[in-house]
């Protein structure tokens, strides 16, 4: 797994749409989103900036002088210069995260456990679009099997959909997972028995992946524990 800046870099190419200068274009997602003003990476290595395109090529350089101003050293609080940094890019919003290296892992076949790759998984797609999408699923935001971002593994209880993770992000290069545990099913370990799995799936098997989490979102902390992930630092979203 590359470290540090180089893992940065990586990310920010893997969730983002970046033009030639490096600049976030939007979200790399079916949705094709906006995107943030700026991500900010920091990491022992250093601090890595990715800005959007609509940001000013006076105000790009400030934001750079700006943070490689003084040093991220603890990446458990907000950097010195995020004020300052927010109030020159018009920014009202920040969003705090931490990001670890998802290496691949052996995972055993598990009961209920289905794969987007396997006929399992082409059988779950056909029945969801032939009988609709059940209601948790639904409030949840998975509105039509479309919302399955393959590759996927999902975990099925009594016939449920119980906790899917799905690639959030990727290119050829990396994926980022994203996990959804269901109300009724959670606190039981799910979301880090279909995180796993995702990651040994075949086709992620030359990307580097990663996980994310909110500050604030301590069951996604839990999952990354459980998992024994290796942080690589803790980025910032500004919108």
């Amino acid at each position: 797994m590359r470290e540090g800046l180089a893992a940065f870099a990586l990310q920010a190419e893997t969730i983002f749409r970046l033009d030639a200068r490096l600049r976030i274009v939007g979200e790399n997602d079916p949705d094709s989103s906006r995107g943030p003003l700026a991500f900010v990476g920091g990491c022992p290595g250093g601090v890595l900036v990715r800005l959007h395109v609509d940001v000013s090529a006076a105000d790009a350089a400030e934001a750079e002088r700006l943070a490689g101003s003084t040093p991220w050293s603890d990446t458990a609080a907000d950097p010195p210069w995020l004020d300052p940094l927010m109030a020159g890019l018009r920014a009202t919003a920040v969003e705090r995260s931490q990001t670890y290296a998802l290496d691949q892992r052996a995972m055993p076949v598990a009961a209920g456990l289905i794969r987007s790759d396997a006929p399992e998984g082409a059988a779950l797609v056909r029945k969801l679009e032939r009988d609709g999408m059940p209601t948790h699923l639904v409030e949840a935001g998975f509105v039509s099997v479309g919302d399955f971002w393959a590759p996927w593994c999902a975990m099925e209880e009594d016939g449920e959909i119980a906790a899917i993770a799905f690639a959030a992000r990727q290119t050829v290069s990396g994926a980022e997972v994203g996990v959804y545990t269901f109300p009724p099913w959670r606190g039981r370990g799910l979301a880090a028995t279909v995180t796993a799995a995702w990651s040994a799936l075949p086709e992620l098997a030359d990307r580097t992946l990663f996980y994310s989490t909110t500050i604030d979102n301590l069951a996604s902390q839990r999952v990354a524990a459980r998992l024994g992930l290796t942080q690589i630092g803790a980025s910032l979203r500004l919108t």
